[in-house]
């Protein structure tokens, strides 16, 4: 049995964390039994971050190569009928979304004064107190850090605001008129809807979410991956 560690649901999606969320979608499309461990502890991480597996007794950190790792294993054949050039695309899109978009929504999230707020109740108020007031500041400023190290952080929200415009039209380009991203769905379709939903479905009104709101086509996919996969 796969065993899914990762965080407990927030802002009313499956999971608060684009990473987590697009590995149990992933784990849905391709039909493969697991169960939910839910956690907010790090220290117990082979690599200090959420989601890692443990399947079988073998654990696998790095939702990337967790997907890697049971593809190979399972044969998941999600991916099996893509060529070169879709495969590039499909790496170059989930760049996009996950080691730039991603970090505009970690901004607003937790750095943003405006915002922090919403993230501190909808993430920590299930741990009760005292943790619930004990760990918020100690998250965020290991969070803030992170954010600036990444370079997000050194821009203003109007900046960052328009560089997430400009991945969102990016996204939507290779999305098209199709149902899914390169047309059938494939693990790219996980990775997207993980980072967009919690963009788009999330009812905080962020700056980040009133630019993707301009891109209906991501909002009818958003809706299409959930109403198909939860």
């Amino acid at each position: 049995m796969i065993r899914l560690f990762q965080f407990p649901p927030a802002f009313g999606l499956p999971n608060a964390s684009g990473f987590c969320l697009k590995l149990e979608t992933w784990l849905r499309m391709a039909g493969l039994p697991y169960q939910n461990v839910y956690t907010m502890n790090l220290a117990r991480a082979p690599k200090g971050k959420l989601p890692h597996i443990d399947d079988d007794g073998t654990p696998v950190a790095d939702s990337a190569l967790i997907i890697d790792h049971l593809t190979r294993r399972y044969g998941v054949t999600l991916d099996s009928h893509l060529n070169d050039g879709q495969r590039a695309l499909a790496l170059m899109a989930r760049r996009t979304l996950e080691e730039h978009l991603y970090w505009c929504v970690v901004y607003f999230r937790w750095v943003d004064e405006r915002y922090w707020p919403a993230t501190r109740e909808a993430v920590f108020s299930p741990l009760g107190a005292p943790a619930c007031w004990i760990v918020p500041p100690l998250a965020r400023r290991g969070m803030v850090g992170q954010v600036r190290s990444a370079g997000i952080g050194r821009h203003t929200p109007d900046d960052i605001t328009a560089m997430a415009r400009d991945d969102l039209a990016a996204i939507e380009a290779v999305l098209g008129d199709k149902p899914f991203m390169l047309g059938e769905p494939t693990s790219l379709d996980a990775s997207a809807y993980g980072m967009l939903a919690n963009i788009i479905l999330v009812d905080v009104d962020l700056p980040i979410r009133r630019a993707a709101l301009e891109f209906p086509r991501l909002v009818a996919y958003c809706e299409r991956m959930r109403q198909v996969y939860w």
